[in-house]
């Protein structure tokens, strides 16, 4: 499960993310928390979150086109750099009392326009650490880490905004940043993994979506996930419906939701890191779970059920992420990674954005329960359809067989018609 870990770059690039992802997840908390205090109202903190998101949407595949140029580890190093310092200048304007919502509108702009290369950089270099014989592992405990600092950042956060200041928050997560920073530092670059960089040339931007295109195995994935993305994953409009328009629990219970779910995405990373390979089957298994789960939380007659249900959605939703993830990776050649993770990316985490007003229209037009039923429908049709379509240009069937009186589903390869004698 943590073999990836024996190899000492990555263990150093796993330490530093351990702290960093804890700061980060402080941060997006302490920042919400600041411009709902400084302005009471909810849609400055959407607007905050967008700006953040804006940059991804507007110029992440010109992001890919930039990593796939240059060394990875040199611009980790910058980009890492450029976030502690947004967060420590935050910081400083926070603590000081001179801190006004159009400074957090830029800071939050700044880290998302610094995201747009660190994303794909962060996804990239993984594979020139680990090789590709560790590539699924080192993806999973990625998540793994995480899903880890999802559910221990903002319980610190909530100890220092309440016990000493906001700002204290983002001195943090400024700080945060020097373990990664170390850990790029103390690497071997003898001991990565070698990867040939693209030149500078134009028309790099449509080569890499001609890329995609042209391979089922890349494009099908994407697609995927931003189906999932888009329409599966707007869980805060649904849990915080769920427990204020359903259950009338308050926001206890939506904490204890999102807990849950950080619960079953944490063990789903850890099985995928198990598992040690990425295959299409599983992706496609993955998918159909998370959205029939969805269906079937929909009409959970209670509290506890819904709950509960929290844990294998989040088990299936990382499974997606992870598999998808690693088996775009290790299809993709080594020059056209950067602009393939950067249009991975921007699908999935664009993608929510995108999605999350029309969710929130259905839930509020139609109910809780339906627009949680469509977002799990339409995951569910995207598996399907997406299954048969990769089923057909892998040249297999699907096949039921019986075993001890219980059926199992097989891939088995199309049989090709004889051809006649001459």
């Amino acid at each position: 499960m943590f073999s990836s870990l024996k190899i000492r770059n990555y263990r150093l690039f796993f330490l530093g993310q351990v702290v960093s992802n804890t700061g980060t997840w402080m941060q997006r908390i302490a920042q919400d928390w600041l411009v709902l205090s400084l302005t009471g109202s909810s849609a400055a903190v959407g607007i905050t979150t967008a700006l953040q998101f804006l940059p991804m949407l507007l110029f992440g595949l010109y992001g890919g086109v930039l990593v796939d140029r240059m060394r990875k580890r040199p611009t980790l190093l910058a980009t890492q750099t450029a976030m502690g310092v947004t967060g420590l200048l935050l910081a400083f304007l926070t603590i000081s009392g001179h801190v006004q919502v159009w400074h957090v509108y830029v800071a939050a702009f700044a880290v998302g326009l610094a995201t747009v290369v660190d994303n794909p950089a962060r996804q990239s270099f993984v594979s020139e650490m680990v090789g590709p014989g560790q590539l699924q592992n080192a993806v999973s405990l990625n998540s793994a880490n995480f899903q880890s600092a999802r559910l221990v950042g903002p319980a610190v956060a909530g100890v220092l905004i309440t016990g000493v200041g906001t700002g204290w928050a983002f001195l943090f997560n400024g700080l945060s940043f020097i373990a990664p920073i170390a850990g790029l530092l103390l690497m071997r670059t003898r001991e990565l993994h070698v990867v040939e960089r693209a030149p500078r040339a134009k028309g790099q931007l449509r080569e890499g979506l001609r890329y995609v295109a042209g391979r089922p195995e890349l494009l099908w994935p994407i697609v995927l996930v931003g189906f999932i993305g888009t329409f599966g994953f707007n869980f805060p409009v649904w849990l915080s419906a769920f427990a204020d328009d359903i259950f009338h629990a308050g926001a206890g219970s939506y904490s204890l939701f999102n807990t849950l779910m950080a619960v079953g995405s944490l063990a789903g990373a850890l099985l995928a890191a198990r598992r040690g390979t990425a295959r299409l089957r599983v992706l496609i298994a993955g998918a159909l779970g998370f959205g029939v789960l969805e269906i079937v939380a929909a009409a959970a007659p209670n509290l506890w059920v819904f709950a509960l249900l929290m844990v294998p959605i989040g088990i299936a939703g990382l499974t997606v992420n992870v598999t998808a993830n690693t088996a775009v990776q290790m299809a993709t050649d080594p020059a056209m990674r950067g602009r393939v993770m950067a249009l991975f990316m921007m699908v999935f985490m664009g993608g929510t954005p995108l999605g999350a007003p029309l969710v929130g229209w259905v839930t509020d037009v139609y109910g809780s329960r339906v627009g949680f039923a469509v977002g799990g429908l339409v995951s569910t049709t995207a598996a399907v359809v997406i299954g048969v379509i990769l089923t057909r240009v892998g040249g297999v069937r699907v096949s039921v067989a019986w075993n001890h009186g219980h059926p199992h589903l097989r891939l088995e390869p199309r049989r090709q018609p004889a051809r006649a004698m001459a």
